[in-house]
This record gives C-alpha cells, sequence and structure tokens, in this order.
C-alpha cells in the first residue's frame, strides 16, 4: 500500500500518522520530496482499512498495490485447493482436475420426487445431489421451500442413493441443522450477509459461495475472505450470472470470470447455468462452455416433471436430457483433460 501525503504536512503529524500504521503490523517506508512524503507499507496490509486512512486530514491519496484478500489470494496460497467427498462408497472431488456435475431439483417437493430424481442424476454420472429446502424467493406469495422436513428428505435421498448433498442455508439459526450436508450454499442474495459468512466460518463444513446478483469479483472474493478469516478454508466459488441491461436470458453469464479467477484465487470455480441464463434449453450449451473456460465444475437443474415444478421448471432439464448432456460434457472433458 502506498499513502501519499498532503504537502507542508508537519513532520509530528507524519511521525504520528507512521505510529499509528505501525501499531497495526505493518513497516512504513518514508520517501521525503520537497514539498511531499510518501509512505510505503510493507506487510499483511489487509488489516488496514483503506476509508479510514483517507479520512486522515493529512492523507491526500491511498493506493493499494496489491489486492484486500490475503487467504483466498494465489499470492499466498499458490496451489489449487481441492475439496474431497465421500458418502459411503461414493466418492467425489471439486478441483484438482476433475469436472464435478452437481444435479437436482431447485426445490425440494417431495420424498418420492427427490429420491427418483437423485436415482436418474446419479446413473447419469452427477458427483452430488443438489435441492432447496430453505428457498428465498422475489415473492413473499412464492413456494417458501419445505424447511426442515425439507432438509430431512435430501438427508434421506442421500443415504439411498449415496451421493453428497449441496441445499441452502438462508439464516444463522438454521445452520445448526445442516450438520449432515456435505456441502452448504450461500445464495446470491446472501452473498453479503457479513454475520451469517462469520457464523459458516466457525463451521468446518464445506461452503458453495454464489455470486451476488450484481457484485464485482472482489466483493465476491472478499466475501470468501470473511469465511476463512474464521478458519474455515472448504469454499467453492460460483457463477450464477448478474443483472445486465438486457433481459433476453434471466441472468448475463459472465464466463470470462472463471479464468480470471482461477488466476487470482486458490479455491475451486464451479458454475451454474441454469439460473445464469433460465431456460433450460440453453443449460447444456453453456455447461460446454463452462468446462471450455475452466471451471471445476457446474450447478444444473433436473426435474422429472418440469411443467408442475413448484420453483423453477422452465430452467429445469428432464432426466434423459441431463444423461444426454453427461455423454457429451464427457467427449468435452477428455479434450481438456479433466475427469467427470
Amino acid at each position: 500500500m502506498i499513502i501519499s501525503i498532503k504537502p507542508n504536512v508537519s513532520q509530528e503529524d507524519i511521525d504520528k500518522l507512521i505510529s499509528d500504521l505501525e501499531k497495526l503490523g505493518v513497516k512504513v517506508d518514508r520517501s521525503q520530496g520537497a514539498t511531499q512524503t510518501v509512505l510505503g507499507l510493507v506487510g499483511d496490509t489487509t488489516v488496514i482499512n483503506d476509508e479510514t486512512v483517507r479520512a486522515n486530514r493529512h492523507v491526500d491519496k491511498v493506493i493499494r498495490v496489491q489486492e484486500p484478500y490475503k487467504r483466498v489470494n494465489r499470492i499466498f496460497h499458490p496451489c489449487d485447493t481441492v475439496l474431497d467427498f465421500q458418502c459411503g462408497s461414493h466418492k467425489a472431488k471439486i478441483g484438482g482436475g476433475s469436472f464435478a456435475v452437481i444435479a437436482g431439483p431447485c426445490s425440494v417437493e417431495s420424498r418420492e420426487q427427490v429420491i427418483a430424481i437423485a436415482e436418474d442424476v446419479k446413473k447419469a454420472g452427477a458427483a452430488f445431489l443438489r435441492g432447496g429446502a430453505f428457498k428465498p424467493r422475489t415473492s413473499p406469495y412464492a413456494f417458501q421451500g419445505m424447511g426442515g422436513a425439507g432438509l430431512d428428505i435430501l438427508l434421506e435421498a442421500k443415504k439411498a442413493c449415496g451421493l453428497p448433498i449441496v441445499t441452502e442455508v438462508m439464516e444463522i439459526s438454521q445452520i445448526e441443522l445442516f450438520n449432515d450436508v456435505d456441502l452448504i450454499q450461500v445464495g446470491a442474495r446472501n452473498m453479503q450477509n457479513f454475520n451469517l459468512l462469520k457464523e459458516l466460518g466457525k463451521t468446518r463444513i464445506p461452503i458453495l459461495l454464489k455470486r451476488g446478483i450484481a457484485s464485482t469479483m472482489t466483493e465476491l472474493l472478499m466475501a470468501a475472505e470473511y469465511i476463512m478469516a474464521g478458519g474455515n478454508d472448504k469454499i467453492v466459488l460460483c457463477e450464477r450470472g448478474i443483472r445486465g441491461f438486457d433481459n433476453f436470458t434471466r441472468n448475463i453469464l459472465d464466463l470470462a470470470i472463471v479464468p480470471m479467477l482461477k488466476k487470482k484465487t486458490h479455491l475451486p470455480v464451479i458454475v451454474d447455468p441454469s439460473h445464469a441464463t433460465g431456460y433450460s434449453w440453453m443449460v447444456p450449451a453453456m455447461s460446454k462452455a463452462a468446462l471450455a473456460a475452466g471451471a471445476d465444475g457446474i450447478m444444473v437443474e433436473v426435474h422429472n416433471d418440469p411443467e408442475h415444478a413448484l420453483c423453477d421448471g422452465e430452467q429445469s432439464l428432464m432426466p434423459n436430457a441431463f444423461a444426454e448432456m453427461m455423454a457429451t460434457l464427457r467427449k468435452y472433458a477428455e479434450i481438456e483433460n479433466k475427469n467427470i
């Protein structure tokens, strides 16, 4: 970090600022010009709040040479993070040359529905089963999920089909219900729910963190930093589309963020083409594109009766369409030297 001091500030005031900065654990190198002083900060500058420094009446400019996130930064952790899962005899991984496919219904609607879909997606080659027990919805009148009962159904499906499960947490009070969940999802609307992120940082259950509806890459990485700062380093990042000015799809799938995230962070990155496009017929094409972009996996919605789905039926693949897509993805994965 570089701090430029305003002209004609007294040495006493500069010394006080340096002393305050050094108390935060950084080393300060002073460069004295004819009328202006520049301070170079060396060390863990992530502990320094830019806005607080700028508020000092003697400071002219603050320039960060390094990103404000440390734990998620590839500079400090050059090796890729790989998450391993085991459910009975079934082993799965996210990262490390694998292309993990997470599949299942948008929401849990019944025991029969979830178990049937679980068997279908496992047969087609999915590594994880997804399903929403608690559903954040834009309308208060829309189906909000089955809650705890839906979570029980997912856990039953986990035992029946042998796939690790992925489901979304919405608030801190629900975390204690998720002890047997394999991958806890933080949805786009909660990406900057910092109190929730802090509590998830205290757990040791892997977290799937979705990018916010209108969030920058840095904001996504800082959200992951919140979780890692609490001690939980098992995080998967998910690009699920962002808001734009055109509405021909549900969201804009920002595939360019995938290689950029792979450059900036060691955390695995997956893509959700279902929520990004909003149309089931677009999911196979965007899944192939995600694989080509270097993603570590995808999360797609599969429903055995989309026309009567209680949530997002239009973007859900039928089981046979999902199986066809998986067969195609395996061919693409061979080219990319990835395992499905």
